[in-house]
């Protein structure tokens, strides 16, 4: 049995939700999101809040029940607050600044990385050495975060290169 399945979504103040067939559109203050659930389970919407119920007892339909109801979650978390990475650059000389929608990084390379900031996502950078990732959708933002940190992913000995805030770099001591 899943645990997690077994919990309605609750719908906050301002969040509706429609379900028509297996498609769930769930409407906020920061946009509209939808998700198509596979035909192992069964979404219906009653007392504001999203259930999700197993079609049957095949190890597929449990399978799908807990995972369905967290998409359907991160779709309401994402039109209500939203989600972030928050990701730090260390090293000298390493910076960050937004020209328009492109980040221009200073990595140590013999030039700047300029990455183009795609659909549904803002990046901002408050400071030289911090990047913020913002968006809707979870996995999109994520996978912002993890492409900008891949230009220079930090390494260990004096922890330089860009990281996740509550990232731990395991440090080594290196040659004496």
């Amino acid at each position: 049995m899943s645990r997690i399945g077994k919990k309605p979504v609750s719908l906050p103040d301002g969040v509706t939700a429609n379900v028509s067939g297996q498609t769930v559109e769930v409407k906020g203050p920061k946009g509209t999101r939808s998700f198509t659930a596979t035909d192992d389970v069964t979404l219906t919407v009653a007392d504001d809040a999203v259930k999700v119920e197993p079609r049957g007892k095949s190890k597929r339909a449990r399978q799908q029940w807990g995972m369905t109801r967290t998409q359907v979650q991160n779709l309401v978390t994402g039109v209500t607050t939203g989600f972030t990475k928050e990701l730090e650059i260390n090293g000298v000389g390493y910076r960050a600044q937004m020209q328009g929608n492109t980040l221009k990084l200073n990595l140590g390379y013999s030039h700047d990385v300029d990455f183009e900031v795609p659909e549904g996502v803002t990046v901002t950078a408050p400071k030289p050495t911090i990047v913020i990732v913002e968006g809707q959708d979870q996995q999109q933002v994520g996978q912002v975060a993890a492409n900008i940190r891949e230009w220079r992913k930090p390494e260990p000995y004096k922890g330089k290169g860009i990281k996740y805030k509550d990232e731990y770099i395991f440090r080594k001591e290196g040659k004496r």
